[in-house]
C-alpha cells in the first residue's frame, strides 16, 4: 500500500476506469477487502468473444464474495463498481 491514506491523487474525469483500477484495488485493500483483477489470455485465445477479464473480491465489509466479468477492463470494472456499491461500499472513484 502507499501509506498515503486520505491523500489520493487528483483523477482526470475524462480518463476511463482503466486508469484508476489499481487505485480502486488499493482502496479496497485499505477497507479490508481481498480483491483481484485477472486477464485470461488462454480464454481469449480459444474464444475471442469470451469475457477475458475477471474481478473478484471478498472479505472485509462484504457479506459475500463477488465476481464480475467483461470483455475489457472497462466493462469488467464498471460491473464490479456497480456490485460493490450495491453491497454498500462507496468506492471514491
Amino acid at each position: 500500500m502507499t501509506g498515503n491514506k486520505g491523500r489520493w491523487p487528483k483523477i482526470d474525469q475524462d480518463d476511463g476506469i482503466e486508469d484508476v483500477t489499481l487505485l480502486i484495488l488499493e482502496w479496497l485493500g485499505d477497507q479490508g477487502v481481498n480483491a483481484m483483477i485477472r486477464i485470461d489470455a488462454e480464454r481469449l485465445a480459444t474464444n475471442p468473444n469470451a469475457p477475458g477479464c475477471t474481478f473478484a473480491a471478498n472479505g472485509g465489509p462484504l457479506k459475500h464474495g463477488m465476481r464480475a466479468e467483461g470483455k475489457t477492463i472497462q466493462q469488467c470494472m464498471t460491473s464490479a463498481l456497480s456490485l460493490l456499491r450495491e453491497a454498500g461500499l462507496s468506492v471514491p472513484f
